[in-house]
């Protein structure tokens, strides 16, 4: 599975990002997909992540209400719908997919985010 992430970019704080993430690969659809991030001089961190079908979904605490996790089967895509951004939230963004909720074997490379205040 190879995954790709765009749309990323400066935003002011309180505004909207639409992360995407488009993937290769056989078996898209049985593969959970999720997104972290890793803030300059900080560990990497879990996001989000959503099950196959999409129906459901599991949030880091930092970012419920604000961001949306969701994803298209048929167009091989992932989103992450970013609302509210906070500059705390800037970071590099990356895309992984896994076999279940919790191991994600194969990323992506991340995508900008940079949030001014």
């Amino acid at each position: 599975v190879q995954l790709q992430a765009c749309g990323g970019g400066l935003v002011q704080a309180g505004g909207s990002l639409r992360l995407s993430c488009t993937t290769s690969g056989r078996n898209f659809s049985s593969y959970v997909m999720g997104w972290f991030r890793q803030a300059p001089g900080k560990e990497r961190e879990f996001v989000a992540v959503t099950n196959w079908s999409g129906s459901v979904s599991y949030y880091a605490d930092s970012v419920k209400s604000r961001f949306t996790i969701r994803r298209d089967n048929a167009k091989r895509l992932v989103y992450l719908q970013m609302n509210i951004l906070k500059p705390e939230d800037t970071a590099v963004y990356y895309c992984v997919a896994g076999a279940r909720i919790g191991n994600y074997p194969y990323w992506g490379q991340g995508t900008q985010v940079t949030v001014s205040s």
